[in-house]
């Protein structure tokens, strides 16, 4: 009877030793929208002679990350589409309005993820649903670990940062800009808190 209370003993932690490191290490973070350590920004040509450079000042979120299983992180974003900010008033109530976003009807543009591949430590290429307009594609674009460690008041951050382009008509975006507008560049940098 010792013998196998001994042995089932062993088993148990040995199953421990496999199973508690990737346990111990998965993490999930929220996104630092409340210290302003993060950004959603976009910039789109304007008549070809220069860019128009904007952001979206109300968005939330987290993503889950593991250094040791990268492949299994994991990224769900929420973007107020009405804080969208171009830094000119009229300019901003126009995009706001059905002639581009909506806002009234679609005040939320939400990002899925639905796998991540790194290709080294640092970087990776996301794929996911995103929805803008009561519409939904899948995208893929890359990514890049700014860093991670430990911060001044006793917390632990990640960073990442990452680009996409957009094409305007794919999320019912119909009005003409001009042939040098037809598509709008999206850059995100997230700063993770880990929970």
């Amino acid at each position: 009877m010792k013998k196998q209370i001994l042995a089932a003993a062993i088993a148990a932690s040995s199953l421990l030793a496999v199973v508690a490191p990737n346990v111990a290490q998965a993490a999930d973070y929220k996104v630092d929208v409340a210290g302003a350590h993060a950004s959603v920004q976009f910039k789109i040509k304007h008549l070809g002679y220069s860019w128009l450079l904007g952001r979206f000042n109300n968005f939330d979120g987290g993503f889950s990350y593991d250094a040791k299983l990268p492949n299994e992180s994991k990224i769900n974003m929420v973007i107020n589409t009405g804080s969208l900010d171009s830094n000119h008033a009229e300019r901003d109530k126009h995009l706001r309005s059905d002639d581009f976003l909506d806002v009234k009807k679609f005040p939320k543009a939400r990002f899925k993820s639905q796998s991540i591949k790194f290709s080294d430590d640092d970087n990776a290429i996301v794929t996911g649903a995103f929805t803008l307009k009561g519409i939904t594609k899948t995208i893929t674009f890359p990514i890049t670990k700014v860093g991670e460690g430990s911060d001044p008041w006793g917390g632990y951050r990640v960073g990442f940062t990452g680009e996409t382009s957009l094409k305007l008509t794919d999320y019912g975006i119909m009005t003409n800009l001009g042939p040098a507008s037809t598509t709008v560049d999206m850059t995100f940098n997230l700063e993770g808190v880990r929970q």
